[in-house]
């Protein structure tokens, strides 16, 4: 089928649109006002495995995966879904945490303001729509915070910045 010069641009246009959006979580992320440089007391490139606080649930070779072995998971006093502390060559790199509902969602980025510095509120520096989209930037560490208010659901990735390039080393760009 021979396509049209216009169509072939509206799925080239919509491409563009896609990484741009993508991208746009570091672009409107608000500066970290006190970078923590790890996660809960636990520095990035600390040496991690798994002991009586945490117990392994994934092996992927240089990826290794945790979460705690008792207890439920918590933000600060916040109860989450699931919390997943993630390694690269056994070095601590991440942590995954998941949520549900409108009142955790709010209670969630309450704390995360009072830590990391408040949002942006300007017109055009926050996400607005279906999926919001808040991000913290430190020197160190890097916090994003995806929310789906029609699920009702978000997940939030604290990550070292240093070893994020290491997470999708010798991955294929098709990977993800």
């Amino acid at each position: 089928m021979n396509r049209s010069p216009a169509a072939r641009f509206g799925r080239l246009g919509l491409a563009i649109l896609a990484g741009l959006i993508l991208s746009a979580t570091s672009i409107l992320a608000v500066p970290m006002k006190d970078d923590p440089n790890g996660f809960e007391d636990i520095p990035w490139g600390s040496a991690f495995s798994e002991n009586a606080t945490f117990k392994k649930i994934e092996d992927a070779g240089r990826l290794k995966s945790y979460e705690l072995s008792s207890g439920q998971a918590k933000l600060g006093a916040i109860v989450v879904a699931s919390m997943k502390f993630m390694t690269i060559d056994d070095k601590f790199a991440r942590v995954t945490v998941r949520y549900e509902g409108k009142e955790t969602h709010d209670q969630i980025l309450a704390y995360l303001q009072a830590k990391y510095g408040p949002l942006d509120r300007t017109p055009g520096q926050f996400s607005v729509g279906p999926v919001k989209f808040y991000a913290w930037q430190g020197f160190e560490t890097e916090v994003t915070l995806r929310y789906e208010a029609r699920m009702d659901r978000g997940i939030i990735f604290f990550e070292s910045q240093t070893m994020r390039a290491k997470l999708t080393e010798g991955n294929s760009a098709t990977v993800f």
